[in-house]
């Protein structure tokens, strides 16, 4: 079967008659619960997820191994789960197709029907179209799409038009620990991904409700802790008031000096490398689907405050994805509980984040953060002891939406949808895109299968029936589409990179690299 539109039409059949058998195995994952969180009472359950998706490989004939992960154990000594690699190879020249590697995680967030769950978070309820529990949009509802396409071409009697990789983990929800560390060792010559031309993630969810995207970018993050400290424990405010010099008055100085109240950051220098709106990036926002009314209902803002910070809405997606933003979390030491209580506590500590965009360097924005802290704190002539500690930072991603990758994935989702995606940008950190390319030099898409409303890590998680059956279609046409890609394989590409001036030049980038192989 050569034909595209002939499989297409065959393969959506099958994926169809299958919605029940897709349902009930869905149903089988996320009856295990996988929870990240507790690895002294779950690790066992993560491993037996893992075991399960092994097994579903080995059935599909597929070769696949459970790597173990390469830091081996937690601060708390648990051993932390294997890396599961499992690969399919295109049956006809093999060796000359293209290679996709295929991300996903099957660890969740922790779940309780206690916590506001209307059914048993780890038992698959459908109603209503929509299928609940814990992990069915994030992220084992993707990550068995992957394993269902194949099954697909083995039932058809079909040969991949592209060798096929999976990385699956355990560990996502608490940092990707040990994925690290594999990446950058796989890469290496001979190993598993060393030959991937194209890498493909679906862990994220598109802009709206109805109509699918494809994500070319991400924020960084650097995410800070000031604490100020005033004395060896907290004293009684009546006794005490008035006599010394309060950590917490200290601290709510220090917070307020970060940002206004019209969200413009205070800090001297965060904006100075932020690159400015082409043209072209401007034009991308012309045709995305978003309504800013919506998007304060779904948000449960109306119903409050009913007023965005911006009213328009390529304003607002611009300040919610190219442009870096600065949030204020919380303040651990201070009393929170009900009722009340006179008390000056000792020490404070105060949680802040940047989202950062690319060019910008969280170790240029930790020193930034650290000096007008250092500054302001200086101005208040305070005693206290004052300390700022940049508890974690990631630069931001940027792909190019024209890439090879990504007009693959957009044909894929107008022969399912009828329409091309939209392109969109994310607020939010997804580290292991950044991972991969730096580490392999090749190109990444985020695929997105999920709603916006799916609620990943809230109660009440659904994967809407509709985007599981029409997402295995996507990911289906996505291999078929990469497969019609012809020239050699980018990952064999070891060039010097072109100079910005060559690669302005007509198909410079046309095939995915940025070397002479395609000039």
């Amino acid at each position: 079967m050569s034909n595209n539109d002939d499989f297409a039409t065959t393969f959506f059949a099958h994926v169809d008659s299958c919605v029940p058998q897709y349902i009930s195995e869905l149903g089988e994952a996320v009856a295990i619960p996988s929870v990240y969180s507790n690895l002294a009472d779950h690790g066992p359950d993560i491993q037996r997820m893992l075991d399960w998706t092994k097994a579903y490989v080995e059935r599909l004939g597929g070769w696949v191994d459970l790597l173990p992960n390469p830091k081996g154990k937690d601060a708390e000594g648990n051993d932390l789960p294997p890396i599961l690699l499992a690969e399919f190879k295109a049956n006809e020249r093999a060796a000359e197709k293209k290679t996709v590697c295929c991300y996903a995680h099957l660890d969740v967030q922790p779940a309780a029907k206690e916590d506001g769950w209307d059914t048993d978070p780890f038992v698959l309820t459908e109603k209503d179209g929509k299928l609940y529990g814990r992990g069915s949009t994030d992220d084992k509802g993707p990550a068995l799409s992957w394993l269902w396409v194949i099954q697909a071409h083995r039932k058809l009697n079909v040969d991949l038009p592209v060798n096929v990789k999976l990385m699956f983990e355990g560990m996502e929800e608490s940092g990707s620990e040990g994925m690290f560390e594999a990446i950058h060792d796989l890469c290496k010559e001979g190993k598993f991904l060393n030959d991937v031309d194209f890498f493909c993630i679906s862990d994220n969810y598109w802009l709206g409700a109805t109509k699918p995207c494809l994500t070319y970018g991400l924020r960084g993050l650097a995410y800070f802790s000031v604490s100020v400290q005033c004395c060896e424990q907290d004293l009684h405010s009546g006794v005490l008031g008035g006599t010394v010099h309060e950590s917490m008055i200290d601290l709510v100085h220090l917070m307020s000096s970060l940002i206004d109240t019209k969200g413009t950051i205070l800090i001297p220098g965060i904006m100075d490398d932020v690159a400015p709106v082409t043209p072209e990036e401007d034009a991308l926002y012309d045709t995305i689907e978003f309504d800013c009314e919506e998007y304060m209902k779904e948000n449960k803002v109306a119903s409050v405050s009913n007023k965005l910070l911006h009213n328009k809405k390529k304003d607002l997606l611009m300040a919610r994805w190219r442009y870096p933003t600065l949030s204020l979390h919380g303040i651990e030491g201070a009393f929170s509980s009900t009722g009340a209580k006179t008390v000056i506590p000792a020490k404070v500590i105060g949680k802040f984040s940047l989202r950062l965009v690319p060019d910008q360097d969280p170790i240029r924005i930790e020193k930034q953060v650290t000096d007008h802290l250092n500054r302001v704190f200086g101005s208040l002539n305070s005693p206290n002891k004052m300390e700022v500690s940049m508890l974690h930072g990631a630069r931001a991603w940027l792909s190019d939406p024209k890439h090879p990758n990504f007009e693959a994935a957009s044909r894929a989702t107008e022969k399912v949808y009828g329409a091309l995606p939209d392109f969109t940008r994310e607020g939010g950190s997804i580290p292991i895109t950044t991972a991969f390319e730096e580490a392999t030099k090749m190109n990444v898409c985020l695929l997105p299968v999920g709603a916006c409303d799916d609620m990943a890590h809230s109660q009440n998680e659904k994967y809407n029936k509709s985007n599981l059956v029409n997402g295995v279609k996507v990911l289906g046409m996505y291999l078929h589409e990469l497969g019609k890609f012809k020239g050699p394989k980018p990952s064999s590409c070891r060039c010097v990179e072109l100079t910005d001036e060559e690669l302005m030049e007509p198909g410079a980038f046309l095939r995915g690299f940025k070397c002479k192989c395609v000039m």
